[in-house]
């Protein structure tokens, strides 16, 4: 399948009105669950490769709205993944020691070393995000830290990380759905947060935030996939796809064996 259409790989005009939120290709969800297992298991695999060869690494950015499918996707995608080289970061409001220092600071610390997987459950993203909408910093603040963003994915990818960022696309309905449903189900009541109904009511700000991020940010070391998330099953087929795609043209290679270990005997 090609992925191009979902992928922003360069600095454009970005209009999520132009990606459908339940777009999914020409898959159904018998076929994309099916293909999920093979996936899974070339991951596995991809990501031995990484861990052996302890050169480079992967970080992976997920992005999305209240409600978008963040938590399941690292669920469903990395469930299969070794623990010993993954590690979920997810981004909450800055405590007193972050907000003491420049807004990367708190990134930078938690960033992949060599021979790992780290995956940004939100990310250094929201401390555009969340002060643009709500007014928290001024122009001149929220521009310089575009400049900053993609100086420091640039310092990352020179470093040897390899760099996915998956915005999770979801319509308002698919949002007012999730949300009712975690009112409706007593076992998802520990998900809802009232707070979400105000951001909720920020839609269409929040959406021009997005634009802004993704036409700015976007390179081709560290690319913005625009992921139709209403249909969560071919969310997490293509993201799935994609890391493994990605990994594949790393050209992985075991570290090579020590001159002579083929004739040991282990006594």
């Amino acid at each position: 399948m090609d992925f191009d259409k979902y992928c922003i790989d360069r600095p454009k005009h970005v209009r999520l009105a132009d990606w459908k939120t339940d777009d999914k290709g020409k898959l159904t969800k018998e076929k994309a669950e099916a293909l999920m297992a093979e996936l899974q298991g070339k991951l596995l695999d991809l990501q031995e490769r990484l861990y052996a060869e302890n050169q480079r690494s992967l970080l992976v950015i997920l992005q999305a709205r209240d409600a978008g499918g963040k938590d399941g996707t690292i669920k469903h995608v990395m469930s299969g993944l070794n623990p010993l080289g993954v590690s979920v970061v997810p981004f909450k409001v800055p405590n007193e020691l972050e907000a003491a220092h420049d807004f990367l600071w708190r990134v930078h610390a938690v960033a992949p070393r060599k021979g790992q997987v780290t995956i940004f459950n939100r990310s250094h993203y929201e401390d555009i995000l969340v002060p643009t909408v709500h007014g928290l910093a001024d122009k001149e603040v929220i521009d310089k830290r575009y400049r900053h963003v993609r100086h420091f994915e640039e310092l990352l990818a020179d470093s040897g990380t390899r760099i996915l960022k998956f915005y999770l696309h979801i319509s308002k309905e698919e949002q007012r759905q999730r949300l009712q449903e975690r009112l409706d189900d007593p076992e998802k009541h520990w998900k809802f947060n009232p707070g979400d109904l105000k951001e909720r009511a920020l839609w269409d700000e929040y959406t021009t935030v997005y634009e802004r991020i993704l036409s700015e940010t976007s390179s081709s070391f560290a690319p913005w996939y625009v992921i139709p998330a209403d249909r969560k099953w071919y969310r997490n087929y293509l993201i799935a796809s994609v890391l493994v795609q990605t990994l594949e043209s790393m050209d992985l290679k075991y570290p090579r064996i020590a001159e002579g270990i083929e004739h040991i005997t282990i006594e």
